[in-house]
């Protein structure tokens, strides 16, 4: 049976703020109206799902890029809930997908880790889409509802029966408020390739629909040993197994991955809750730091700096 930090249900929804001029002025939620904004729609999607599978609920997500530029994202996670909001009195599906900032991750009871909770939320995804629907599979049935711009224009509704689990979203972008609908492939599959290389035993599979159809699929058991020899696969490299490191120290895990080649040229990538931290940050010098420091100590105790005056620096 699952303790009480598994419960996810109407009670699990917390609403912070309502929806609001998110049509009006889009770039203050997702960025831009350009190539980033548009590709953080779908992105946003998906992090829902990785926060279910941070939390073992998951462990298959597949985006399908559709030939009207519709996207698909689903998951076989524990499905959004839908029964009435215990302060909305609606359903907390439609409270999800209506409302800015109401979801599960806010509720430690729900979600003990979550990928993003910066992020703006599936709302905002449903507001800025000329149309989206999205079905859920929980609790032995499947539910439905349908949205135009961000408003509902059917109930939340039981169409079927199953014994699966899951959450399925499909919209398409909205022309009147992005400069192009058109997604570009290698924006996406370079995204959930790094998202499946930093979730271990994750399976999140690509298809795209226009042109020549193709389907990509990316599952790394290694996690970021995976990474760093997939960064790795064409340099000469210094010792066989990537170095791999995991600890937690006060409710922070970290996770180190590196394998030195004989290159010249540093590549070290950071993350925070799976967000790439490109400009650094305290994480990635406390590592770098701690990593200079560790190597000199060993030196200086095995005698191995003799020729040299100073420590190493890095």
């Amino acid at each position: 049976m699952a303790d009480e930090s598994s419960k996810y249900d109407a009670n699990s929804i917390k609403i912070l703020e309502g929806l609001s001029a998110v049509r009006k002025r889009p770039a203050m939620y997702i960025g831009s109206t350009g190539v980033r904004g548009l590709h953080h729609l779908i992105f946003e999607v998906v992090d829902n799902s990785i926060d279910e599978s941070m939390n073992g609920f998951c462990d298959l997500i597949k985006v399908s890029v559709h030939i009207d530029n519709s996207v698909t994202v689903e998951d076989n996670g524990r499905g959004i809930p839908v029964e009435e909001h215990p302060q909305a009195k609606k359903s907390s599906l439609e409270v999800v997908m209506t409302m800015l900032h109401a979801g599960g991750k806010f509720d430690s009871k729900s979600y003990q880790i979550s990928g993003g909770l910066h992020g703006v939320g599936v709302s905002v995804v449903n507001a800025l889409s000329e149309w989206l629907e999205v079905e859920v599979k929980r609790e032995g049935k499947v539910y439905q509802q349908a949205y135009q711009r961000g408003k509902p224009s059917t109930p939340v509704k039981a169409i079927g029966k199953s014994k699966n689990t899951g959450t399925k979203v499909r919209f398409r972008p909205d022309p009147e408020i992005f400069e192009s609908i058109e997604f570009h492939y290698d924006i996406l599959a370079q995204r959930l390739r790094e998202l499946a290389f930093l979730n271990a035993g994750l399976k999140i599979i690509l298809s795209d629909e226009r042109g020549e159809p193709k389907t990509e699929e990316f599952y790394f058991k290694g996690g970021i040993i995976s990474f760093v020899e997939y960064l790795n696969r064409n340099k000469n490299l210094l010792h066989k197994k990537p170095i791999h490191l995991e600890a937690e120290k006060d409710g922070v895990l970290v996770e180190i991955a590196l394998q030195y080649n004989d290159g010249y040229n540093e590549q070290l990538f950071s993350y925070a809750n799976f967000i790439h931290t490109i400009e650094g940050g305290s994480h990635e010098i406390g590592f770098k730091s701690a990593l200079t420091r560790t190597i000199n100590n060993y030196a200086q105790a095995n005698n191995l700096l003799k020729a040299v005056k100073n420590n190493l620096g890095g």
